[in-house]
């Protein structure tokens, strides 16, 4: 309030609004994706609530045939996220997530998890990023309607 005088005796000091950014907060959520699934598309419905930019990221091996083409795995996460306008779909073959994250100027990354097993394979990773780069992992739990579903186990069935 104008006039106002605070315990010391002298007006109070005028702070600046509250940001808890200065800059856009970035993030990547990297996978196969082969083949996508509800429970990926919840975790970036997800991530997206939170960051101002998440990368969808197909990560390939130059050393491993995935079941669909890295073109397909693609158009499919772009169809998918049409609706969140701040997802975003790229790729990387044949480097550590780190230098990608990088060279985007991305420094959260996003994973989801579906249970216990996949936190104690997730968490050395994690730490391995943060020592290398500084990046940070965001773990989210996955939605317990999509928990029990795997890209493996979506392609076992379609195999069938």
């Amino acid at each position: 309030m104008p006039g106002e005088i605070s315990v010391t005796g002298r007006p109070p000091a005028q702070s600046p609004p509250i940001s808890l950014t200065s800059r856009a907060m970035r993030a990547v959520f990297p996978g196969s994706f082969d083949p996508a699934t509800k429970g990926h598309l919840d975790v970036a419905r997800r991530a997206a609530g939170m960051f101002d930019e998440v990368v969808m990221c197909v990560l390939t091996n130059p050393r491993k045939t995935g079941r669909l083409a890295l073109a397909g795995r693609l158009a499919l996460l772009a169809d998918m996220t049409s609706n969140l306008a701040n997802v975003t779909v790229d790729s990387s073959a044949g480097r550590l997530l780190v230098d990608y994250c990088r060279g985007a100027g991305i420094g959260v990354i996003v994973r989801g998890l579906r249970s216990l097993g996949d936190l104690e394979h997730e968490l050395p990773m994690a730490e391995m990023n943060r020592h290398l780069n500084g990046i940070e992992t965001l773990f989210v739990p996955t939605n317990p309607a999509q928990a029990h579903t795997s890209s493996t186990l979506i392609s076992a069935v379609a195999q069938r």
